[in-house]
């Protein structure tokens, strides 16, 4: 459907669209959970599990997802960071469909660290109230190196990445006027220019339930203790 010149396109799919919010809800409830601590700890190790499910899910879907959810659609060069930058973008760059290069150095940033941050909790111990599931596959010096970390440079660095990502909407929003909340409802942007739509069919969306599905096992696995004999 057409508005003068803009196009209706189909650029996020569900499984993206639905990965994000979880994402969102599951590291707030996190972050929540190991403030009130105590007993929501349990909550708080049970929301990294599902954190951890998430970026696996996120990382297979970078690869065979959506056209716009890959990777290689996001994946820039320094030379196309540095037209876009300039304001001077080629014909082919497409930074207004996706994610535009900073946008997407961003995205991987905020992945990375994420991974880093539920990685480090998996072998946390403060010896209080929190011990990680594979706590006793690592010395207890590297338990409590990373124990540290998760609770300062792994914490604090997360509140950097997540109030970069606000301040970017907020600026697209009120100094560009550009929408990046209503896309990631909706799956569709209005563009001017003709570029191919997502892939997101009842059967894509089947075989990301699917890959979902496996990395929850996997991370369950990874996570449950062998059964003694």
């Amino acid at each position: 459907m057409s508005e003068g010149l803009l196009t209706r396109v189909r650029i996020w799919d569900l499984p993206t669209r639905l990965f994000h919010w979880a994402l969102v809800l599951c590291v707030l409830g996190s972050v929540l959970s190991a403030k009130v601590g105590g007993n929501a700890m349990v909550w708080h190790m049970r929301l990294g599990y599902a954190v951890l499910a998430l970026l696996g899910f996120r990382l297979l879907w970078g690869v065979v997802g959506g056209r716009w959810s890959r990777f290689r659609s996001f994946l820039y060069s320094p030379a196309a960071l540095l037209r876009y930058l300039r304001g001077r973008p080629r014909a082919d760059d497409h930074f207004e469909v996706g994610h535009n290069p900073l946008g997407a150095y961003s995205v991987l940033a905020m992945l990375a660290w994420l991974l880093l941050q539920v990685a480090s909790g998996l072998v946390a111990d403060d010896e209080i109230a929190f011990s990680g599931p594979l706590v006793s596959q690592v010395s207890s010096e590297i338990s409590l190196a990373w124990t540290a970390y998760h609770k300062s440079y792994g914490q604090w660095g997360l509140y950097a990445l997540v109030a970069l990502h606000v301040a970017a909407i907020a600026y697209h929003r009120l100094g560009r006027s550009k929408d990046l909340i209503g896309p990631m409802f909706s799956g569709d942007k209005r563009l001017q220019a003709a570029v191919p739509p997502a892939r997101d069919t009842w059967a894509s969306r089947l075989f990301a339930l699917t890959l979902l599905a496996a990395c929850a096992a996997g991370v369950y696995l990874l996570v449950t203790p062998a059964p003694v004999v």
